[in-house]
Parts: C-alpha cells; sequence; structure tokens
C-alpha cells in the first residue's frame, strides 16, 4: 500500500504495528493512545478481537487531576497493569501507535512495567 499523502503520525503507526504483529508470538498488546487533554491505554486480545483491560484519565478516581501530565500517565500505567493481572496476563507487546517513545508515553510504560506487566 502506499503511503503518499500520510502524515508523519500514520506512517510511524503503521511501521510500529506491523513490526508489532511479527514478533507478538500470540501476546495481547498494550496499546497507548494520548491527546492533548489526556491518555488512554488498554490491553487488547488481537485474536479475539477484544479488550481485556483499559483505563484512561477519563475514570473517576484520576479525573480531579490533570491527564495531560506524566503523574496522570505513570497513574493510568499502574491501573491498566493491574487490570491486566486480574484478568490472568501478565506478558503483552507494548504498542505506542504513532507516538514517540518519550514524555507520557515512556511514564506509562514504565508504571506499567513496575506494576507487574512484561514487555
Amino acid at each position: 500500500m502506499s503511503t503518499k499523502g500520510m502524515s508523519l503520525f500514520e506512517k510511524r503507526r503503521r511501521r510500529n504495528r506491523t513490526a508489532l504483529r511479527a514478533r507478538a508470538g500470540g501476546r495481547p498488546r498494550l496499546s497507548v493512545h494520548r491527546s492533548g487533554k489526556h491518555i488512554y491505554a488498554q490491553v487488547i486480545d488481537d485474536a479475539e478481537g477484544k479488550t481485556i483491560a483499559s483505563a484512561s484519565t477519563l475514570e473517576k478516581d484520576v479525573r480531579g487531576t490533570s491527564g495531560a501530565n506524566i503523574d496522570a500517565a505513570t497513574a493510568v500505567g499502574k491501573r491498566v497493569a493491574e487490570a491486566a493481572k486480574q484478568a490472568g496476563v501478565t506478558r503483552v507487546v507494548f504498542d505506542r501507535g504513532g507516538f514517540l517513545f518519550h514524555g507520557r508515553v515512556k511514564a506509562l510504560a514504565e508504571a506499567a512495567r513496575e506494576a507487574g506487566l512484561e514487555f
């Protein structure tokens, strides 16, 4: 498929997703999306097409603080890791989408690792 006319973000997202499929080995993926105000994370089983666990800064416990900072991303990383472990998932592949592994995305990943997810 041609990449002509695609944004750099879309090209990075596609390149990242293709590499993930090659090395996933049947593991679910921890997908991250960040907007200007919030950050979202979900563990997705691509074989069944279902979301196993999710967390975001829109949840009631986190909603009072700003969702656009590293502290909020850390809280979301911990929450999604705990929810995944309750669902019986401990090993995932990290899908950063088209976002660079820096700042909030990196903070979320490190918090999820500390909370027990392996990737």
